[in-house]
């Protein structure tokens, strides 16, 4: 159920993907700037913001029943699943936590465009 309306019960799952994804995203974007090894997490770090972006965006248009939702949601699973396969590059907790909330969003999103 939504938060003020019921207008967005059929895309609340994925709103809360969305929301949840991005937070894992700038959790771990903040523990990589701070590991031994960052020089070699610069591809993860940079998708992990744009990640975080997306997330954000794509829940806001569900959120206001935007009419490019379908498409923000297509670019935002294909961001999430390229995010977490960089984050699955790395074993330390919080990339592996940050990849298992992509690709949770992920299939939320692509629920979302019927894919």
């Amino acid at each position: 159920m939504g938060i003020a309306t019921n207008s967005t019960n059929k895309s609340q799952a994925c709103i809360d993907a969305c929301n949840r994804c991005e937070q894992a995203c700038y959790e771990c974007f903040k523990a990589c700037l701070n590991e031994a090894d960052v020089n070699k997490r610069k591809n993860c770090i940079s998708i992990l913001v744009e990640c975080a972006q997306m997330c954000q965006m794509s829940s806001s248009l569900m959120s206001m029943g935007g009419q490019f939702v379908k498409e923000h949601c297509k670019l935002c699973a294909t961001i999430c699943e390229k995010c977490a396969s960089e984050c699955d590059m790395f074993k330390d907790e919080h990339c592996m936590r940050c990849g298992t909330e992509c690709y949770s969003c992920a299939d939320e999103c692509k629920k979302m465009t019927g894919m």
